[in-house]
């Protein structure tokens, strides 16, 4: 625990920020810790055919407290790494404990989570070699899977706002990488982006951003960190580099100590989520 302590007690004074951003707080102590005597939401495995995959997929889908299918809630699709699935927060980072506490706290707004499996390919698990070709290429097929069944099936069955300032996405690692790609790629569909510790499947910085200007307009929040001794901090930098030199606002964080692991995407996810849909 004091581990813990020191580690989020200097991200506040460590962090690199770009473009006059507000930081929020450090993780609190117990930001992690399950509290048994507070509103708590929930978490369903859902299926859903995928026209892309040709097959039933799982996806886990967490409400938050006092959810009403009466009420219209916003959506982040929360993405996984490359040695993981659809239960790799739910099992590494126990989102859903952050995400009660924060409400409890009055620090987030309501909102739907989506954790996908971002493998799109029929075998979707996480064995075997991991980084062969087909289990890789299945990553880039996932932009296609969410556009085209995940989120329309989502809003077709939970109370979701049908709107791309309404919609987040953000991952870890190799979903760190899809979520830029797929948020920048598709200014369209979402509004904000949150890339932790994100891998090498991140396209070049002026792929990502070939209309600066255009950029600037829709995105209202995006949100890149990384520990400073994460060997794939280089994929973050340049990203936020390119992002300083074309005048684009964003959160830049860079965790002392952090390597490539649940501490440092369990503090980024808290502080991401407190700045969505504002």
């Amino acid at each position: 625990m004091k581990n813990y302590l020191l580690l989020f007690a200097v991200i506040i004074f460590s962090t690199v920020f770009s473009m006059a951003q507000n930081l929020t707080e450090p993780p609190v102590s117990d930001f992690d810790v399950y509290q048994k005597d507070i509103p708590h939401g929930s978490i369903d495995t859902v299926q859903y055919f995928s026209s892309t995959v040709g097959t039933e997929r799982t996806t886990l889908v967490y409400t938050p407290p006092g959810y009403s299918t009466s009420e219209k809630y916003p959506v982040l699709y929360l993405l996984h790494g490359i040695g993981g699935d659809e239960f790799e927060w739910l099992n590494g980072g126990h989102p859903e404990v952050i995400f009660d506490n924060l409400y409890a706290a009055k620090k987030m707004k309501p909102m739907i989570v989506v954790m996908p499996n971002g493998r799109a390919m029929k075998d979707d698990r996480a064995t075997g070699n991991i980084m062969a070709r087909d289990k890789v290429e299945a990553f880039a097929t996932f932009e296609n899977d969410l556009l085209t069944d995940l989120i329309p099936f989502i809003e077709k069955n939970y109370p979701a706002i049908k709107d791309r300032e309404q919609r987040a996405i953000a991952g870890l690692s190799m979903g760190g990488g899809q979520s830029l790609n797929f948020g920048f790629g598709n200014l369209d569909v979402f509004a904000s982006v949150g890339g932790f510790s994100s891998a090498p499947n991140t396209k070049q910085p002026k792929e990502l951003v070939p209309d600066p200007e255009l950029t600037k307009k829709k995105l209202k929040l995006i949100f890149i960190s990384c520990g400073d001794k994460d060997g794939l901090i280089g994929f973050s930098k340049r990203t936020h580099d390119y992002l300083d030199e074309t005048n684009i606002a964003h959160y830049y964080y860079i965790i002392p100590g952090g390597q490539h692991d649940f501490v440092v995407w369990k503090a980024s996810l808290y502080n991401f989520v407190q700045l969505l849909f504002k």
